[in-house]
């Protein structure tokens, strides 16, 4: 590889992570409009595996933003981000694949009495599959994401 490709890669992988951190703000914040504008046309989310829905990403951005209501603290933790930009004979390709782990606390809505919250802590974790495309106009945005939650624990 020339240092051409090499740091066009590199800059590709930084993009694709900086759009993985503003899945996790987005959602974290309840910014739909941003949500939204993280997918390419035809973009794609599924969340059945977490008891949600498959579909067009404005649709589950609307279903999340319903959803969400239920939870008003929350922090997506996305850890061990592996990226895979396609290869095209040494130079970068306009796809990349990403695999990811997740660990989201959330607190569920609730009443305070005295100033304790009353609600449960509700923690979900499990692996997130993202397909991303670059854009001719946006860069690189989310073709499809995919939620492969593997756990869920509720304490109060």
């Amino acid at each position: 590889m020339t240092q051409r490709v090499d740091l066009a890669t590199v800059m590709d992988r930084l993009a694709i992570d900086e759009l993985v951190t503003g899945y996790a703000v987005a959602v974290d914040d309840g910014d739909w409009g941003a949500y939204r504008a993280l997918f390419a046309p035809g973009g794609r989310a599924d969340y059945v595996s977490a008891g949600g829905v498959e579909g067009p990403a404005g649709e589950v951005a609307d279903w999340l933003e319903e959803t969400m209501r239920l939870f008003p603290v929350r922090q997506h933790l996305i850890v061990n981000r592996l990226i895979r930009v396609a290869d095209l004979g040494g130079s970068p390709g306009d796809t990349a694949e990403v695999r990811a782990d997740f660990l989201n606390p959330m607190r569920l809505a609730g009443d305070e009495f005295d100033g304790t919250v009353t609600a449960p802590n509700f923690v979900a974790a499990g692996r997130y599959t993202f397909s991303v495309a670059r854009t001719a106009r946006d860069g690189w945005r989310f073709s499809r994401v995919t939620v492969h939650e593997k756990w869920r624990h509720m304490a109060f």
